[in-house]
């Protein structure tokens, strides 16, 4: 398949298509595989800035991902006391590595938000969470431009080559999104006390509270 016909409003819309795709690509939980593709795309030739595009790219992703977050930080309130209580060991353990954790999910292509709304739920420090989650995302970013422009597609292209409707990408990708939608309802619903009684007792300590 060519990435023509799934872009295909690429070459008309340049740096506006990219803001709009790595924005709601972010936004939308756990669908951030278009706007890698297309800032991939986007990075081969010389026909766009190879700095604007990354840096695009890096500071959309980062505004969609504090709202993913502020959601989550806000979100907190509609849960009940009983799962509250349960999660209060994991949201000590995600506090203590929090920037580290947030770094790595936004300097990788991995589902983020597995990261990002434990955050917010555990009321991590904003402030630490927009500098690290933006600092990994213009390392992400950066690699994927300067990757796909002196490489080529030749990474990507080969999962491509046998799909012969672009519809079946969206599928897989609202398929995906479901099943990380599911993973996140399952986190709500671990018993974290009993879970970090084995791995990390510290975090049942209360006096473990992160007071920042």
């Amino acid at each position: 398949m060519d990435f023509a016909a799934i872009f295909p409003f690429a070459p008309e819309f340049g740096y506006l298509g990219l803001t709009l795709i790595s924005f709601f690509g972010s936004l939308i939980p756990f669908v951030p595989l278009p706007s890698f593709l297309l800032l991939a795309t986007m990075s081969v030739g010389d026909q766009f800035d190879l700095h604007v595009i990354a840096l695009i790219s890096a500071f959309t992703a980062t505004g969609a991902k504090i709202i993913v977050f502020s959601v989550s930080y806000e979100g907190r309130r509609i849960i009940g006391e009983k799962s509250r209580k349960r999660m209060r060991p994991f949201e000590r353990l995600v506090k203590k590595y929090g920037a580290a954790a947030a770094f790595f999910a936004a300097a990788t292509p991995m589902p983020d938000d597995l990261i990002y709304i434990p955050l917010g739920l555990a009321r991590y420090n904003p402030k630490r969470f927009i500098i690290a989650t933006l600092t990994g995302k213009i390392v992400l970013s950066y690699i994927i431009v300067f990757t796909s422009h002196y490489m080529g597609l030749s990474l990507v292209e080969p999962f491509l080559e046998n799909v012969e409707d672009v519809s079946t990408i969206y599928i897989g990708i609202a398929v995906f999104a479901v099943m990380m939608t599911v993973v996140i309802i399952l986190l709500l619903k671990l018993d974290w006390q009993r879970i970090m009684a084995r791995f990390a007792p510290w975090t049942l300590d209360e006096n473990n509270e992160d007071k920042d």
